[in-house]
This record gives C-alpha cells, sequence and structure tokens, in this order.
C-alpha cells in the first residue's frame, strides 16, 4: 500500500471516530439519558474547553520528546477507554468529566493527523499542497459514512455509538504505529515555549482589525456548537407528531444531517472564486447570512413535503456557512500577519473559533434550549429563530463595525 492510501486510511479512521459520535450524542443524552438542554451543553462545551487547552501542548510534546505517529496512537487509545467507559454512563456530571478527558485527548489528533501526513508525504518527496487536500476529503467521507451506519443501523439514541466509536479509536491506535516515524525536531526544540505555545500571536490584538476579527471569529464559532449539539435532538422531536413520526427524517436525521458534510465538499470549491470576486469580509459576510438561513429554515422546516425541502435548503447552506469563514478566515490571518507569528496566530484562531468560541456556544445554547422547553417539550422553532436572530445580529455588526479593504492582489495566488 502507498504511503496517499495509508494515509488516506489514517484520516478516514480519524473522522470515522467523530462522525459515530458528535452530531448523535445529543440526541442519545436527551432522548435515551433524559439529561437537560444545558446539561447537553455542558457535556458538549468539553470539547471547546480541550481545544483552547490541549493542541499546542501536545505539539510541544511531539516536537521535543515523542514521535508524533506514536504519541498518536497513544492518545487514540486513551480515547478509546474514554468512549467505552462513556458508554456506561448515565449522570450527566460523570458524563462531562468523561468525555471531557476523550477530548482532552482526541482534539490534538487533529493537529497530529496533518503533521504525519506533511511528514510522510515530504520524505516521499510529495508536493503538499497538490497531494494533501485529496488525502484530507477521505476524513469527510469517514464523517458521512460514520452518521449513516449510526442512523441506518437506528442506534442513534444507543449508547453502541460509542462502542463504535471506541472500536475505531483502537484500530486507528494500533494502524497508526505502523506509520511512518515522525522524528522529533530538533529546530523546534530551539523555540520559546512562548512560542511554542501559540501565545506570542496575542501581539496582534494591539492591532484594532485583527482584535476585532478574533472576536467576531469566536463569536460565530458558537454557532457551529449550536448545530452539532441539538440538530440531531431537533429532527428526533419531530417523532412526537404521530403524522412524522414515519418520516425520513425521524427515521435518519444523521443521514439527513449528513448533507451538511456533502454541501462542504461543493462549497469548498468555490471559495477561490468568491475569495477573487468579493474580497474576505464580503465572503465572511456571506458566511454569516449563511448561519442565518441554516437556523431560519431549521426553525420553519418539518418533514412534510415543502417543510422537508426548508431542512435539506437548510443542510446546504450549512457548507456556505462552515467553509466560508473557516477556510477564508484562515487566509485572513495568513495575509495579515507576520510570517514569523503565523503558525501562532492560526493557533490563535483555531482556538477563538473551535476552543473559546465552542464552549460559549455550547453552554448558552443549552440554557436557551430550557428556557424554551416546558414540561419536556421543546418549542424549537422559537429556538431556532432565537439562534437566527444572533447570527443577523452579528452579520449587521461585522459589516458595520469590520473595517477590511479588499485588496485584489492578496488574493491573486488563491485557486
Amino acid at each position: 500500500m502507498g504511503i496517499k492510501s495509508r494515509l488516506r486510511l489514517m484520516i478516514f479512521l480519524q473522522f470515522f471516530i467523530w462522525g459515530s459520535w458528535l452530531v448523535t450524542l445529543g440526541a442519545y443524552m436527551i432522548n435515551t439519558l433524559n439529561f437537560t438542554g444545558a446539561q447537553v451543553g455542558v457535556v458538549y462545551s468539553s470539547k471547546g474547553l480541550a481545544a483552547i487547552l490541549m493542541p499546542s501542548l501536545i505539539g510541544i510534546v511531539a516536537d521535543r520528546w515523542v514521535k508524533a505517529n506514536i504519541l498518536y496512537g497513544i492518545l487514540h487509545f486513551l480515547g478509546a477507554i474514554a468512549l467505552f467507559t462513556a458508554a456506561q454512563i448515565s449522570d450527566p456530571s460523570i458524563m462531562f468529566w468523561v468525555m471531557f478527558f476523550n477530548s482532552l485527548v482526541y482534539m490534538p489528533t487533529l493537529a497530529l493527523s496533518n503533521t504525519i501526513s506533511y511528514v510522510s508525504l515530504e520524505n516521499k518527496g510529495l508536493d503538499i499542497v497538490k497531494n494533501f487536500p485529496p488525502i484530507r476529503v477521505f476524513g469527510t467521507i469517514g464523517f458521512i459514512l460514520a452518521m449513516w451506519i449510526i442512523s441506518l443501523a437506528k442506534i442513534e439514541l444507543s449508547n453502541i455509538q460509542l462502542y463504535i466509536a471506541g472500536g475505531a479509536s483502537i484500530l486507528l491506535a494500533l494502524y497508526s504505529f505502523t506509520l511512518p516515524d515522525c522524528p522529533t525536531s530538533k529546530i523546534k526544540k530551539d523555540k520559546s515555549l512562548v512560542s511554542q505555545l501559540g501565545l506570542d500571536a496575542f501581539v496582534l490584538f494591539k492591532q484594532k482589525k485583527m482584535a476585532m476579527f478574533f472576536v467576531f471569529a469566536m463569536l460565530l464559532g458558537a454557532a457551529l456548537q449550536i448545530t452539532n449539539t441539538f440538530g440531531d435532538p431537533f429532527l428526533h422531536d419531530f417523532a412526537l407528531n404521530p403524522d412524522y413520526k414515519d418520516s425520513f427524517a425521524v427515521k435518519y436525521p444523521a443521514i439527513l444531517l449528513s448533507v451538511s458534510q456533502m454541501s462542504e465538499v461543493f462549497f469548498i470549491l468555490t471559495i477561490p472564486f468568491f475569495l477573487r470576486r468579493y474580497g474576505i469580509k464580503k465572503v465572511i459576510l456571506i458566511s454569516m447570512l449563511a448561519w442565518t438561513l441554516r437556523f431560519v429554515f431549521f426553525g420553519f422546516g418539518n418533514p412534510s413535503d415543502v417543510g422537508f425541502l426548508l431542512l435539506i435548503l437548510s443542510m446546504i447552506v450549512y457548507g456556505c456557512a462552515f467553509d466560508f469563514f473557516n477556510i477564508s478566515g484562515a487566509i485572513f490571518v495568513e495575509n495579515e500577519v507576520d510570517h514569523r507569528i503565523r503558525a501562532s496566530a492560526q493557533g490563535l484562531f483555531s482556538t477563538m473559533v473551535n476552543g473559546v468560541g465552542a464552549y460559549a456556544g455550547a453552554i448558552i445554547s443549552g440554557k436557551v434550549v430550557d428556557f424554551f422547553t416546558v414540561d419536556g417539550v421543546r418549542n424549537w422553532q422559537n429556538i431556532w429563530l432565537v439562534f437566527g436572530a444572533y447570527t443577523l445580529v452579528l452579520a449587521i455588526a461585522f459589516a458595520i463595525i469590520f473595517k477590511y479593504k479588499y485588496d485584489s492582489d492578496a488574493m491573486k495566488d488563491v485557486s
């Protein structure tokens, strides 16, 4: 098996693990374990906390002491133990701590999988820019396939999803030990601890434009966490209506939600065109408006004919909402910061979106869901319209407050 095929399998399993539970665990906790919205939000907030704390620290360990592929395997083995443990838990407080541990060991593997891929491709004399994106696509395929398996097997409301994720984690842990070694870097050892933690990028907060960008990144990061946490429980609740209990959306909600990931694949290909034509500010603004449409379509969607079309449209605009901000935002950071701190700046961007923003989104969205819940019945239309209003206000504020002059020359190399 060639190195590209081996890396495809690694990336596939990496995201298969996540897809086995990330979207459906909320429905399991609400419908089977009878957790409240706030309790579910707290459990999901563990991912945001871990994204703040761990990736940089594990990166230092991989740079200085332990080969990345070996560390990668150890972390996935520990993740498997956490997932198997979580499958046996019914107490929300204990569930938080177990999933927090799982997030602590899983979140750093996202970066480590990139490191292993880059090193392996370079060692074979292969161009990373050309060869890595087609490899990374297999992660999206793995995520989608996991969602389909969980949905078709009708285990979205079962702890079996956690056992499947745990089993895949063990498989990946064993497989990682067969991957090419990623030696520790002497060059990176010479960097200061402050630089390796990404703290030197905080100097960017002295620049008004960058400070405002990172604040909006944090606020928009909350939107992604909302749909990850409550999209599946929302679709499952249509089963309470006898007219919808046999509908596709109720029977296979994870499959319906997987259209969102399929949409990502399409919209990621359109980014170069939109960036060259409209510039980064407008592209990010489009993303914010797409988030608003995502929530509004959810608010008025249902499993009926017209309502189902709105649900499908919500899945489609998700690809635009997610890709246009996350990828364009990373390009903005790359173009705007001194290249001596670009890695730190990208780390800061990720922390604001996937760490601070995700944590806040999980906590606040859980409280919003409980606020609109009466006698165990959730008013999902009001819930989604509140979230839609939030992203609309965010878009208006961004359009007015964030000052950025479009430079077509800065986009000429985007392709």
